[in-house]
């Protein structure tokens, strides 16, 4: 029986020729991650602990971005614990404010990340790394404390599901739509601990942002990681941004899957996420008549430069919605100076958006965007569950850049058709 690209990419990091779905194994792991949420919680645990120090200095990330720039005390206690930490152990990839960024955007673009790793972090989303071709999964900060000691990891080998994807996307359907779409199709739990491996001729159309947006949306479908093909985009972004080797793993051709799944992408359409679950979706062209109050555009999954070119492509030349707020927040610091140098920050102040600073903060409710009683949003995060950015009478609609930007635009929920793109 053969393996899957997953499968063989825990193998080689377990030390064994093969592994079969279900069988526990110990693997090395190439990074361990946390943020200021989930890392102090780790520390405190790794304090209990008999070994105390951590397994090598250049292999964890700690990146404080959900609550920070630091909201109130409480988060900056949070930070501080993070940062003390950083310093007592010399760890070499520690990101705050002035180097930060959002942690899933950040560490692929420091290169610290590549294909055939095996990545865990305290942050449900981490399985983002998988558009490189890496094995990448969120876990508990017990876990993470482990990891930062050992460097190792406890996993059952998952099983898998294969979605290919064939033909080219229309324009503004973007990688965003695909998960969507995907999501709705299988469910909230139709990958619950499974791998989400995407194949097929289609992928050669998407971007690395679109590939990254998508892994990222993985666990919103249950499955334990999302992983991409190594292809020549995802081998020149490696090459632009790290030094690390990498190692490609394809799956076998006799490789079992739970289920095969094939998706035309020319039939996709643009796609909504109805609150309060990512799976309540519908095409554009079935949403009705939504009016919403705010727009935020940005997030771990749509806030890289691709993303903010195709917002500020339909915002260019045009007012958002009289008294709509939008807010537009850069991934990351790099993001935030390209977005600046070609035009695009002017084009969305001019529109009338403001601009954040790189933080989560608005995409879990945290700060800079909290939603109040009856309020509705359109957002290009990841999760629209109740209460998800603000108040529980709150509603989240889960969307694109290009339908974001188009519905600020109108006050409703749009698509960038209705304003003749």
């Amino acid at each position: 029986m053969g393996m899957t690209m997953t499968q063989k990419i825990l193998a080689a990091h377990t030390g064994l020729d093969h592994v079969v779905t279900g069988q526990l194994i110990e693997a090395n792991l190439d990074l361990v991650l946390g943020n200021d949420v989930t890392a102090p919680v780790a520390i405190h645990e790794m304090e209990k602990m008999t070994k105390k120090t951590v397994f090598d200095k250049d292999k964890i990330a700690l990146v404080p971005d959900h609550f920070t720039p630091n909201k109130d005390i409480k988060s900056a206690e949070h930070c501080k614990c993070v940062r003390n930490f950083a310093l007592e152990h010399d760890i070499t990839n520690y990101f705050e404010i002035g180097e930060m960024g959002i942690e899933h955007a950040l560490l692929p673009e420091k290169g610290l990340v590549v294909a055939g790793d095996v990545v865990i972090g305290a942050d449900s989303h981490t399985c983002t790394y998988g558009a490189l071709g890496a094995f990448s999964t969120g876990v508990g900060s017990t876990d993470m404390a482990a990891g930062m000691v050992t460097g190792k990891a406890w996993f059952k080998v998952p099983s898998a599901l294969k979605f290919v994807l064939t033909g080219k996307p229309a324009k503004w359907v973007s990688g965003k739509d695909i998960i969507l779409h995907i999501i709705g199709m299988i469910g909230v739990d139709g990958a619950l601990y499974k791998s989400m491996e995407f194949v097929g001729d289609g992928i050669s159309h998407l971007t690395m942002d679109d590939r990254f947006a998508m892994a990222n949306m993985a666990i919103e479908a249950g499955a334990k990681n999302g992983i991409f093909p190594v292809d020549n985009k995802t081998i020149e972004y490696m090459k632009e941004h790290s030094k690390k080797e990498y190692t490609i793993y394809e799956a076998d051709e006799d490789a079992e899957y739970d289920e095969t799944y094939i998706i035309d992408l020319a039939t996709l359409k643009p796609t909504v996420a109805f609150p309060h679950l990512p799976e309540n979706t519908k095409t554009i062209d079935l949403v009705g008549e939504v009016k919403i109050d705010q727009v935020v555009i940005g997030s771990c999954t749509n806030g890289r430069i691709e993303d903010l070119r195709i917002a500020a492509k339909v915002l260019e030349g045009r007012k958002v919605a009289k008294g709509m707020r939008v807010i537009v927040f850069p991934a990351t610091q790099a993001i935030y100076l390209q977005a600046m140098e070609e035009g695009l920050l002017a084009t969305f102040i001019k529109a009338g958006a403001v601009v954040s600073t790189p933080t989560c903060g608005p995409c879990l409710g945290g700060h800079m965007g909290i939603l109040a009683a009856g309020e509705r949003a359109v957002a290009t995060t990841n999760r629209n569950f109740v209460g998800r950015m603000g108040h529980v009478e709150s509603e989240v609609y889960l969307a694109s850049p290009a339908v974001a930007a188009a519905s600020a635009v109108t006050g409703k929920i749009s698509g960038p058709s209705e304003l003749g793109l």
